[in-house]
């Protein structure tokens, strides 16, 4: 039974594992804390209704240790921007650990996507939504939804950005760290999600046994091979049908992204996830579809 979220006693502990698993993790936490963003047109508006070119809501899902404001200031604008309904959920909180988010158990936090999914169903009066998730929220946390919680006859396509598919060894630091006596249980306290996707963890044993995929979604897994958490990176892509699995560098030589940045300001990456939701319509993507991730950082700042 896990200790009440308000208890001090607990409350160090959480943060003390916490900062275990940062240490474990630097690069997924590289990214400071951003201002919340107010709304824009588009982005969580629950009156918003499909347009006939976009007619799925599009839900963005931030990954480990982020939150909607840190993850999506370039990539929500950036899809409402081309017409698509965007929702931001806000997943995996502990009461008392604030802006640090997706580290409770991805049980649970796949729990919080299934209402939330119905809810966006609900306001928009759609019959399914897309997906594009980053780390956790492309990789684990949505194929436990479709696979365990009857998710997928309510999502058409699942985009994941430098997703947690097969876990990860963060080059060699997650191994290391299940190799010391008491330290998954240490940084498990803190955050179960980490440990849940370390390479080789039970819950990745569950959600990899009978196969990658659910029938009826379409998949599409945007990797970088200078991933240094989810590593090696090749534990990215999805096998099955009605899977797509493309690296960045493929399309954009020049593209330098690592963990982080492949999922909040590469438009290399963010112009891929949009052919992916709208094949049909689909553009070549270039190293010039970068210029889109730093013009979003400007408008941010602006």
């Amino acid at each position: 039974m896990r200790p009440g979220p308000n208890h001090p006693r607990t409350l160090r502990r959480r943060a003390g594992g916490l900062l275990a698993a940062a240490l474990l993790a630097t690069p997924a936490t590289a990214v400071a804390a951003a201002p919340a963003r107010a709304l824009s047109s588009g982005i969580d508006d629950f009156g918003c209704r499909p347009s006939a070119e976009h007619p799925r809501p599009l839900i963005l899902l931030h990954g480990t240790f982020l939150n909607p404001a840190d993850q999506w200031q370039v990539g929500g604008p950036y899809f409402a921007e081309r017409g698509y309904c965007v929702f931001e959920l806000d997943y995996g909180q502990y009461a008392g650990i604030p802006l640090v988010h997706g580290i409770a158990p991805i049980e649970d936090s796949a729990r919080q996507l299934a209402a939330y999914v119905d809810r966006v169903l609900a306001a928009t009066g759609a019959g399914q939504v897309d997906i594009v998730g980053h780390s956790q929220g492309g990789g684990a946390l949505p194929r436990y939804y479709l696979k365990f919680l009857g998710g997928a006859p309510k999502v058409h396509t699942l985009v994941g950005i430098a997703p947690t598919n097969h876990g990860g060894t963060a080059t060699g630091l997650f191994t290391v760290a299940q190799q010391v006596p008491g330290a998954t249980q240490v940084v498990g306290t803190a955050c179960p999600a980490c440990v849940e996707q370390f390479v080789g963890s039970d819950f990745n044993r569950r959600l990899d046994a009978d196969g990658d995929t659910v029938p009826g979604v379409r998949y599409t897994t945007i990797v970088s091979r200078l991933d240094e958490v989810v590593t090696p990176y090749p534990n990215q892509f999805l096998d099955g049908p009605n899977v797509r699995n493309v690296v960045v560098q493929d399309l954009c030589p020049l593209d330098v992204s690592e963990h982080v940045l492949v999922g909040t300001v590469d438009g290399v990456a963010f112009h891929e996830a949009a052919n992916a939701l709208d094949p049909e319509h689909a553009v070549p993507t270039t190293c010039t579809d970068a210029l889109d991730g730093v013009t979003g950082v400007v408008k941010g700042l602006l």
